[in-house]
């Protein structure tokens, strides 16, 4: 009995080891980063697009389907999705180096896939789980599409072999800009999406009529801002989230806005 119940918590030890050694270059935002793009994008639905968007997912709303594509890592059928999340890129290019680079990009990736994900759900053929499928997905890409480190370089798995401290706990620039500035804030998505969601006129229209290559480059520019501005090693706390809350709160922002004008734009 005792010698069960100590394999027992040896086993458990281990897993929990095993998923904190895991690379995490595939998640995006975290949990309440995905809600809020979500929540925001639902605030700008058509009353045409809410409607099929209930038809494929019940009650399910945005904001819980949005982070399906990374709870569904946990089971290695859907091993085949890990590269769509991200872009990787290489350092140094101009605009026209972006557009050059991903007219070339013929594997799967967060480029490639968006593209694929609308044709499933504007096909009439298309069965209601690969609807189902391309529409959880879809609300989660379009959230990762706007985390500067999801369009990062191979060569560091897009930041999370940089070291760092936030707050003295070791860390990496990925995870800082997936969840910790988020979390930071001490919001719930609610209150994040709704703190947040006061888009100018001309904002709304400027991001909802950027091509995802322009999304893409825009995302980029910020990655090597932060590239240049996190050295590896670096004591990041107080004055990182003020000097970067502005840009994440952007982003998150542009996230749900665009996320809605393609669902509308499939759907209105």
């Amino acid at each position: 009995m005792i010698l069960t119940s100590i394999k027992k918590k040896l086993t458990a030890a281990f897993a929990i080891g095993l998923l904190a050694y895991l690379p995490i270059q595939a998640n995006a935002w975290g949990t309440i980063g995905h809600r809020v793009v979500g929540e925001i994008a639902d605030s700008y639905l058509k009353a045409k697009t809410r409607k099929a968007i209930q038809d494929i997912l019940g009650y399910e709303t945005l904001a819980m389907s949005a982070n399906w594509g990374d709870f569904i890592k946990s089971d290695s059928t859907y091993n085949y999705m890990y590269n769509w999340h991200f872009v990787n890129l290489p350092a140094g290019l101009n605009k026209d180096g972006v557009y050059n680079f991903l007219e070339t990009e013929k594997s799967p990736s967060l480029y490639t896939k968006i593209p694929d994900l609308i044709a499933i759900l504007k096909k009439t053929s298309s069965t209601p789980a690969e609807k189902k499928l391309a529409l959880r997905m879809l609300v989660h890409l379009a959230g990762d599409l706007c985390q500067p480190m999801h369009v990062a370089r191979k060569e560091d798995l897009g930041g999370n072999r940089i070291s760092v401290l936030w707050f003295n706990e070791k860390s990496n620039i990925h995870r800082v800009w997936d969840e910790q500035l988020i979390e930071y804030q001490q919001l719930s998505y609610t209150e994040y999406a709704k703190a947040i969601n006061h888009a100018s006129a001309v904002q709304l229209y400027n991001w909802q009529n950027t091509s995802l290559k322009d999304c893409i480059y825009e995302s980029y520019t910020i990655c090597n801002k932060i590239y240049d501005n996190t050295k590896p090693d670096s004591k990041l706390s107080y004055r990182y989230n003020f000097e970067w809350v502005e840009t994440l709160n952007d982003q998150l922002l542009k996230g749900g806005v665009r996320l809605a004008k393609m669902l509308n734009d499939i759907y209105g």
